[in-house]
């Protein structure tokens, strides 16, 4: 199934769901039609019994997402306009942890600013050797305040620092040593690596994986003793739930389980 959602192109195959920024003309920039429309298909698409995981991509070669559109930034209506935009970004990114499927990544070009920001709070991501990632906020004036908060989540201060300070690019290979990415293929392997990876996740217990999910988003700032508390009640839900107990059945049994998504 395929549907185009303005500037945003859907598609679900095998479970697997594939959102596609369609503006290749823009480098696939975060218009507010876009933010808008990711945030809806996050719902939707979360809550579709017949999708198991998100992918989300670029349309094109260049450009996963080269971030915020600086032309409908100026166009909004005035300094209010424009804080209400950068708003729906942060809803956006709230979104994405809050989303009910796990979502992967599809960067096969450059990643920059909010697109960065948006590939980063993926739980997973694959890459392509042509890929670039950088946040390049600091040459205009500019610091990237909106993804500082994924990115203190995801990278180590130092290089965090590096990638604000400088806005230099950082390249594939070193995305995947500091812990940006999970894989780096080349680009004619990029999709195949997708499906791979997400057809490994999608064939898990849904119910289980949106409850582990929700469960590490929750905690991610908690202490530590807090942290425990919350997933040891977490984990008594797990194991109570019906998934868990096809899932112990099914190993001991030595068949592949069934899901209920229960």
């Amino acid at each position: 199934m395929s549907e185009e959602r303005g500037e945003l192109r859907v598609e679900v195959s095998e479970r697997v769901a594939t959102v596609t920024i369609d503006r290749e003309h823009r480098r696939n920039a975060l218009s507010r039609a876009v933010v808008s429309g990711l945030i809806e298909q996050l719902d939707v698409l979360g809550r579709d019994p017949g999708v198991g995981v998100i992918v989300i991509t670029g349309a094109g070669e260049k450009a996963f997402c080269a971030g915020g559109d600086l032309s409908d930034q100026v166009m909004s209506e005035g300094a209010l306009g424009m804080h209400h935009a950068r708003g729906d970004f942060a809803r956006l990114l709230v979104a994405m942890q809050a989303c009910h499927k796990p979502l992967i990544g599809r960067v096969q070009g450059m990643a920059l600013g909010g697109g960065f920001g948006v590939a980063l709070n993926c739980d997973l991501v694959v890459a392509s050797e042509a890929a670039t990632f950088g946040t390049p906020e600091i040459k205009v004036g500019l610091f990237p305040m909106m993804i500082m908060a994924v990115i203190a989540r995801n990278i180590g201060r130092k290089r965090a620092m590096e990638m604000m300070l400088t806005g230099a690019r950082v390249s594939a290979q070193d995305a995947l040593s500091w812990g940006i990415v999970n894989e780096v293929v080349a680009p004619e392997e990029l999709d195949a690596a997708v499906a791979r990876l997400a057809g490994r996740v999608a064939g898990f217990s849904p119910a289980v994986l949106r409850l582990g999910r929700k469960a590490f988003y929750d905690t991610q700032d908690m202490g530590f003793e807090q942290a425990l508390a919350h997933l040891h009640s977490e984990l008594t839900i797990n194991a109570l739930s019906e998934d868990t107990a096809e899932g112990i059945s099914a190993f001991f049994a030595g068949r592949a389980p069934e899901w209920k998504g229960r």
